[in-house]
């Protein structure tokens, strides 16, 4: 499974950037993909996941609607458009893929970050 993203950058406060995360490999036709983030000196986060199949959506609480996690299947791609970004969303991000099938959900070891495939991430700097 690869897991390649790209659309990070510098933004200023109040600015918008949209992640794509291109998965090829992945063997199944759904499962639990997502977007999660770490800052220095931080834990790895869940920021939004979506099970693929039936589009359900999980976000964090810091999301508070300025996020948005969405899926191509015809692609096989995965975004995650920003909008209203502050200095604290600086971080790496990393596009996400379930290991294993549990049902048509993500499971919490998957929006923990403890079942999944990874990629290599992506930076985001929000700084004026």
């Amino acid at each position: 499974v690869q897991l390649v993203e790209s659309g990070g950058g510098s933004v200023q406060p109040g600015g918008s950037l949209k992640l794509s995360c291109a998965v090829s490999g992945y063997p199944y036709s759904s499962g639990c993909m997502g977007w999660f983030r770490q800052a220095p000196g931080s834990e790895r986060e869940l920021v939004g996941a979506i099970y693929t199949g039936t589009s359900r959506l999980y976000y964090a609480s810091f999301v508070k609607g300025r996020f948005t996690v969405s899926h191509d299947k015809a692609e096989n791609m995965l975004y995650l458009q920003m909008n209203t970004l502050k200095p604290e969303d600086t971080a790496m991000y990393y596009c996400a893929a379930g290991r294993t099938i549990r049902g048509p959900i993500c499971t919490n070891d998957q929006l923990a970050g403890r079942d999944n495939y990874w990629g290599q991430g992506t930076q985001v700097t929000v700084s004026s």
